[in-house]
């Protein structure tokens, strides 16, 4: 299944002055939008991949061995950061879970550039992946979706480590997306998390109705996507109430991780309608 860009299109219905604001008072004044051409010095960060090389301050590599870019006060902009878990687990139903992780991040990236705002794109897996070149446009967003319908979903999430790593790449207060089934341990999310506490983060966690409903009964084998293993059991009606049991428990963990951190969780399925779903992540 290939993600279809047309959806963008139809993301026009959602007010974007209507978005949440992101803890203005803590970010400084949004001073970019008044000074125009954005070219008052603010302060100097660690280059990572995708900066303008030509904001590379050489003066400081010369003396320090480091790469630093120029920061400007049109950076002080409000910025998404869309993450989208690339385990093999998202490939379930013909990548039905990770096309709809995918087109919610998307749909915040592709807002917020409406807004004049930045955005960043990068898959998770043990280690984050950057798809953005750094330009915020809507031509940047199809080439991005092009990525990812090439991007191949395998192994597991780390996500201690990947959350940790990508927060390394970025200082300046953000709103951060992730896309996932988020079937890892809550907490290795919640030292995920630990590590983004200077930013905003929502947690979209996308439900295969096959996994809230298991579709078998009686003898059954059940094997792992992302481990070699398999479970033969007879999933008795109770077994399947156990089931729906330990699911819940384990969304209820996920939901108190992100309540300790100040995150917003938002449960959607891939069979529900997507505007629905992008509606309850982007309003809250």
């Amino acid at each position: 299944m290939a993600i279809d860009p047309a959806f963008l299109q139809e993301l026009k219905r959602f007010d974007v002055a209507g978005r949440r604001e992101l803890a203005v008072a803590q970010q400084g004044e949004r001073r970019s939008q008044d000074l125009g051409e954005g070219l008052t010095f603010s302060d100097f960060r660690r280059y990572v991949e995708g900066d303008d090389p030509g904001l590379i301050d050489w003066k400081i590599y010369a003396r320090t061995n480091e790469l630093y870019v120029k920061q400007f006060e049109a950076e002080r902009s409000m910025r998404v950061h869309a993450l989208v878990d690339t385990s093999a687990s998202m490939g379930f139903g013909d990548r039905a879970k990770f096309e709809r992780a995918a087109k919610i991040a998307l749909g915040y990236c592709y807002l917020f550039a409406a807004d004049h705002d930045d955005f960043r794109v990068a898959t998770l897996g043990e280690q984050p992946q950057r798809l953005d070149s750094g330009a915020s446009t809507p031509g940047e967003l199809l080439s991005i979706i092009e990525r990812l319908n090439g991007v191949s979903l395998a192994g597991e999430l780390a996500v201690d480590a990947a959350l940790k790593a990508y927060a390394g790449t970025t200082t300046a207060r953000s709103l951060i997306v992730l896309g996932s089934d988020f079937l890892v341990d809550p907490d290795a999310l919640a030292a995920g998390l630990d590590a983004l506490s200077d930013h905003e983060v929502v947690l979209v966690n996308v439900v295969a109705p096959e996994e809230v409903s298991p579709p078998v009964s009686g003898e059954t084998i059940f094997e792992g996507i992302e481990t070699v293993s398999r479970l033969r059991t007879y999933f008795s009606p109770r077994r399947k109430q156990q089931y729906r049991e330990d699911l819940e428990a384990h969304w209820a963990d996920l939901q108190a991780v992100a309540d300790r951190h100040g995150a917003e969780y938002v449960r959607v399925r891939t069979d529900g309608d997507f505007f629905e779903a992008f509606a309850e992540a982007w309003i809250g």
